[in-house]
C-alpha cells in the first residue's frame, strides 16, 4: 500500500513466556479510522502501545511515514512527536490548569515560545468544547472534561496519527458522549485515527474499518457493515453476539 502512513508486519509481543502478538499484519492510510474490538487480552492495547514503543515489539516491523519505529537507530522521541496518544487514564498534572496542561509538551519537546504554546492550548481547548474551562484545574473537571483536555494535549503536538486506548471505558456513562463526538469530530475533519473501543455504535458510525483480535491475531477485518452485519468467522459472530 503506496499511501499507507503505518504499516505493521509480522507483529510479535510477548511477555516473559506469554505471547501477547502472534504476527499482526496491518496496513492503515492516511485519513482512515480503524476500530480495534476483541475481548479483554486479545492484544488490543498492546497493539497500540507498541505502535510509538510504549512496549517493545519482540519481532516484526513497525513503519511509519517510511521509518522503521522499532529500528534500534530510530530516534522514538522524534517519533512521537508524530504520533498522538490518548489512553484510558487522563495523565493531567493536578497542580496545572487545562490550559497549562496543553501547553507543558509544546514547551518542553517542541520549544515553542509562551505565547504560542498558549495561544494553540486555547485553540484546542476550544476545539474540544472547553473554551469555558481553560483556566480549571483537573480537579474542578469531571472525567469527561478531563479526557477532552488530554485529547487537546495530544493534538497540540500537531500529530499525523491519533492513537486512543479504551478513552470512555472509565467514564460515567452520561460523559462518554462528549468525548465520542470529539472524536467523531477528529475523524470527519480526516484526523488518521486507531481506536481501541467497546464502543460499537462510535464504531459502526465513524471507522472505515473495522479490526476484530482475538488471541494476539486479526481475526477478522473489513468495513463496519462487512464485520458487524455480516461477519464471518465464528469467533467475531460469538463477540458480537454478547455485546450486542
Amino acid at each position: 500500500m503506496a499511501d499507507a502512513i503505518l504499516r505493521i508486519k509480522n507483529l510479535q509481543k510477548s511477555f516473559g513466556a506469554l505471547e501477547v502478538l502472534k504476527g499482526v499484519d496491518m496496513d492503515v492510510q492516511k485519513g482512515e479510522v480503524v476500530v480495534i474490538l476483541g475481548p479483554s487480552g486479545s492484544g488490543k492495547s498492546t497493539l497500540l502501545r507498541c505502535v510509538n514503543r510504549l512496549e517493545e515489539p519482540t519481532g516484526g516491523e513497525i513503519w511509519f511515514e517510511d521509518r522503521q519505529v522499532n529500528h534500534p537507530k530510530t530516534d522514538i522521541n522524534e517519533v512521537r512527536e508524530k504520533i498522538g496518544m490518548v489512553f484510558q487514564s487522563f495523565n493531567l498534572f493536578p497542580h496545572l490548569t487545562a490550559k497549562g496542561n496543553v501547553m507543558l509538551a509544546q514547551r518542553k519537546v517542541l520549544k515553542r515560545d509562551k505565547a504560542e504554546a498558549e495561544r494553540i492550548a486555547i485553540e484546542k481547548l476550544t476545539r474540544v468544547g472547553l473554551a469555558d474551562r481553560v483556566d480549571y484545574f483537573p480537579s474542578q473537571l469531571s472525567g469527561g472534561q478531563q479526557q477532552r483536555v488530554a485529547i487537546a494535549r495530544a493534538l497540540a503536538m500537531d500529530p499525523h496519527v491519533m492513537l486512543f486506548d479504551e478513552v470512555t471505558s472509565a467514564l460515567d456513562p452520561e460523559l462518554v458522549r462528549g468525548v465520542l463526538d470529539v472524536m467523531k469530530e477528529l475523524a470527519l475533519a480526516g484526523m488518521t485515527m486507531l481506536v481501541v473501543t467497546h464502543e460499537m455504535g462510535f464504531a459502526r458510525d465513524v471507522a472505515t474499518r473495522a479490526v476484530f483480535m482475538d488471541g494476539g491475531v486479526i481475526v477478522e477485518e473489513g468495513t463496519p457493515s462487512e464485520v458487524f452485519d455480516n461477519p464471518q468467522n465464528e469467533r467475531t459472530q460469538d463477540f458480537l453476539g454478547h455485546i450486542s
